[in-house]
Order: structure tokens, then C-alpha cells, then sequence
């Protein structure tokens, strides 16, 4: 099976790629916020973070819907010292676009690792997803 081109622009550090595959009006469901994100700027500007957080960042397992159109991109990742297994959750709309992305995490130490790394990092994101609009 081929991989996806998300799963190799995150791979290969590609921001510019990630966001190029972001609807317009995509929306972020985050493990550790209560309120989606709706749009490409903070989108891709919470990838970013989390590409500053996540550390020895691999994808282990990509499951791809008969239609093609759903993909579980399942990963491990460190925050800290700690692992955390996830799974990012996308869907493509009409035009091959990723318009609905969420990600859980596990353990709870880990997703709560993560949810401390990504607070730290907020001002940061709001004002790259800011400065994109």
C-alpha cells in the first residue's frame, strides 16, 4: 500500500506540504482540549507546535477506509521523557483535502505531558496562525 502524502510530509519535516493538504475549513479535534479548532491557519500552526514538543516521532501503522477517504495514522512519540502512543484521525473531502483531524493519545501521564508541552507553547501558536491569516 502506498504511504499517504500527509504521512510523508510529516515525515520528512515538510510544513509547507502539511498545510498545502489542509481544507481551508479543516477542523482540529485535540486530545487535550475541550473546543475544536476550526481552520488551516491554527491548524497548521498546532502541527508546528507540535512539532517542537514530540520528540523520536514515528508513524508504526497507517489503516486507510475502503474509499480512501479516511485514514488512522497510528504513532509513537516522546514528550519528555515520556512515550505516548496516538493516533491521528484524518478525513478528505471531495477535493483530497484533510478537513477533519483529531488525535487521541494514551496513557493519561502522557496526554497530560502533552497538554502541559502544548500550553507552553500557545502564545506561539495563536500568533504564527495570526500572522498567516
Amino acid at each position: 500500500m502506498a504511504t499517504s502524502a500527509f504521512r510523508e510530509a510529516v515525515e520528512s519535516g515538510d510544513h509547507a506540504a502539511i498545510e498545502e493538504l489542509l481544507a481551508r475549513d479543516v477542523v482540529f479535534t485535540s486530545p487535550v482540549a475541550f473546543k475544536p479548532y476550526p481552520g488551516r491557519a491554527i491548524t497548521a500552526a498546532i502541527l508546528r507546535g507540535v512539532g517542537r514538543v514530540f520528540t523520536d516521532f514515528r508513524y508504526v501503522r497507517e489503516i486507510v477506509g475502503a474509499d480512501g477517504r479516511d485514514q488512522a495514522l497510528v504513532f509513537t512519540a516522546k514528550v519528555g521523557d515520556l512515550e505516548v502512543n496516538g493516533c491521528d484521525f484524518l478525513h478528505f473531502d471531495e477535493d483530497g483535502l484533510i478537513d477533519d483531524f483529531t488525535v487521541m493519545v494514551r496513557p493519561l501521564s502522557g496526554a497530560q505531558a502533552l497538554s502541559e508541552a502544548m500550553g507552553a507553547q500557545f502564545d506561539r501558536i495563536r500568533e504564527e496562525a495570526a500572522n498567516a491569516g
